[in-house]
């Protein structure tokens, strides 16, 4: 059988995970990712990129359990190597915090972190505000430095990569034999999907390197994570919100709330400020349909939709989207032999 093409469109985190997953579990396979933007200009490379997740309504628990224990094991492994600086992966220590005790108390992912418990009287007397939180040990994922990382891991296992903007799947059949949609918020295009929404984030990076230890407000809008050059603090959360310049309103409700957490901050220089737009869906697609393409019937295999949590899901639903293509690649030998 002659070799198959494979195509992944997306070169954000969930793009190039997907990508090498395939690249090199597939070898027969001819991989190809295309991206209309590559770092340091995706959305990805904006994020704050701390390993934990909300909750998914309509996804069986146990398959996101998976997706969290995959990502988590594989950025952990690459914590702990001696390629860890290169690829921007560290262990992350410190607290969330809840205002009111939160109706879950344990989340499902606090099996797979480190070191998981409640916050004693004595920790959450520096939060006055907060009556309950959670310690533990996580991974920080800095995407400036893992993409690049996971680009030379794909061209490393065969990948070809290509700057193009892709405007519609139609003009891939000809070329490519399964196409792998990773476009994040592309796929409003690309696969008719107005379910997927822009959810404004606006963040500063700052030089503080005197902190050592994440703070996030359970409510996901006020969080300060250190990182390994500066300390990310943010944010906003605003749905539907397609603009992408900096808001100054944005900016100093940040500073103000993340220095009420954590008051050394009124000392610390913003380096830079940032804004992106979270592909965010109900539930993240990640599933298979054949195609109608210029007359022929093709696999497209969808992993989009993570919104906020990509850096933290993106391995695990890469592994799905694997065998996603490996099922299209059984159907077409099958095909081959009739």
């Amino acid at each position: 059988m002659k070799r198959v093409r494979v195509v992944v469109v997306g070169a954000g985190v969930v793009g190039f995970s997907t990508a090498v997953c395939i690249a090199e579990a597939l070898p027969p396979c001819s991989v190809t990712l295309l991206g209309d933007r590559f770092s340091p200009d995706t959305t990805s490379d904006g994020a704050a990129g701390l390993m934990f997740t909300a909750q998914f309504p309509d996804v069986p628990l146990e398959t996101q359990r998976r997706w969290f224990q995959l990502s988590f094991d594989h950025l952990l492994h690459i914590a702990q190597s001696e390629v860890a600086p290169e690829a921007g992966v560290m262990l992350s220590s410190g607290w969330q915090i809840f205002r009111d005790v939160p109706a879950e108390q344990k989340p499902f992912w606090s099996d797979f972190v480190i070191g998981f418990r409640f916050m004693s009287d004595g920790e959450l007397k520096r939060f006055p505000d907060h009556k309950f939180g959670h310690a533990f040990t996580t991974i920080k994922c800095e995407c400036s430095s893992y993409l690049p990382w996971l680009e030379k891991r794909f061209r490393k296992a065969g990948g070809w990569v290509e700057q193009r903007r892709v405007e519609s799947l139609q003009e891939l059949s000809s070329s490519y034999d399964i196409i792998v949609n990773c476009s994040g918020l592309g796929s409003r295009e690309l696969a008719s999907d107005e379910a997927v929404q822009p959810v404004r984030g606006q963040v500063l990076k700052m030089k503080a390197p005197w902190l050592k230890h994440f703070i996030r407000d359970g409510d996901g809008m006020t969080y300060i994570y250190p990182g390994i050059h500066s300390v990310i603090v943010g944010g906003t959360r605003q749905e539907g919100d397609w603009r992408l310049q900096v808001d100054e309103g944005d900016t100093r409700s940040i500073l103000e709330r993340c220095s009420r957490l954590e008051p050394s901050l009124r000392r610390a220089r913003v380096l830079s400020q940032w804004v992106g737009l979270r592909p965010s869906r109900r539930n993240p697609r990640v599933e298979r349909e054949l195609l109608q393409l210029q007359g022929r019937s093709m696999p497209v295999v969808h992993n989009y939709g993570h919104g906020g949590v990509g850096v933290t899901l993106a391995w695990g639903t890469a592994l799905d989207a694997l065998g996603l293509v490996r099922q299209s690649l059984h159907e077409m030998q099958r095909q081959a032999k009739l």
